[in-house]
């Protein structure tokens, strides 16, 4: 079995909790979208120098489940900027728990926005 070299750098890691399930055993999908959040808005926030806001999923594929135990590992890129936003590509992968095997389960593009105190969009500072 191939295994997929994550890109960007990693943002986030956790475990995936049996509070986070359906009946079934697989996360949910939003609790996995919220992660995925999180890890963009680090790079986000490092490239705008303070608070940002997520404004869009430009693009989300569901590829494989996340089950309970599973570690979940978010890698993020800043994709592209403007002049207060950022696009930001974001996967994930999962270690089993069962075999350890490295599974990439997401992929998505999220678009955040540099806002100030007041919650107005504001310029990106120089890159």
């Amino acid at each position: 079995m191939t295994t997929l070299l994550p890109a960007g750098v990693p943002a986030l890691r956790t475990i995936a909790m049996p509070k986070d399930a359906n009946p079934n055993g697989d996360i949910f999908g939003g609790w996995l979208l919220s992660q995925m959040d999180l890890a963009g808005a680090v790079v986000a926030h490092e490239r705008a120098r303070g608070r940002t806001a997520t404004v869009a999923v430009d693009a989300m594929s569901f590829l494989a489940p996340v089950r309970i135990g599973d570690t979940v590992s978010c890698y993020a890129t800043l994709a592209a900027t403007g002049r207060s936003s950022m696009k930001v590509k974001i996967e994930t992968f999962v270690q089993r728990r069962s075999d350890h095997t490295i599974v990439k389960v997401t992929d998505g593009t999220f678009t955040y926005v540099a806002i100030d105190e007041q919650g107005s969009s504001r310029p990106l500072p120089p890159g």
